[in-house]
């Protein structure tokens, strides 16, 4: 509904829908992301195609090369082939680029829940909050 007001006509609701009964990211992946708390993202990668990446051994090694002025072409060496898949679908939390947006850590005990649980959720968080924001005008 915020970004609505704010004039868009959709939003990109990817973490809320990897962390699914139905995702094919890995059961390890989706327990270790529901448990994340604020501050546990950060945005790097940032020559390559910026992404969040949760606390590991590969997020150290990212920062450690960004910190040294690692150029694009060694952060491509770094990343390698497969490391999102190691990490997603595979559930290596350690060696795995383990992508995951901030909001991560709003969904805290909400456990993995289906496409259309979640849907639910959304529509009828919105449709309160219509409601309340109706409400005030």
């Amino acid at each position: 509904l915020a970004a609505r007001v704010l004039g868009a006509e959709g939003v990109q609701i990817g973490t809320r829908f990897a962390l699914t009964a139905e995702s094919s990211a890995s059961e390890v992946f989706k327990d270790y992301c529901l448990h994340l708390e604020e501050g546990d993202t950060r945005l790097l990668l940032k020559k390559l195609a910026p992404v969040r990446l949760v606390r590991n051994n590969f997020r150290s090694a990212v920062e450690a090369a960004e910190a040294a002025g690692a150029t694009e072409e060694e952060l491509r060496v770094l990343l390698g082939r497969g490391r999102a898949k190691r990490g997603i679908f595979e559930g290596d939390l350690e060696e795995g680029e383990l992508e995951i947006g901030q909001v991560s850590a709003l969904l805290q005990g909400k456990g993995v829940q289906s496409v259309a649980a979640v849907m639910q959720e959304l529509t009828e968080e919105s449709r309160r909050a219509w409601e309340r924001m109706k409400e005030m005008f």
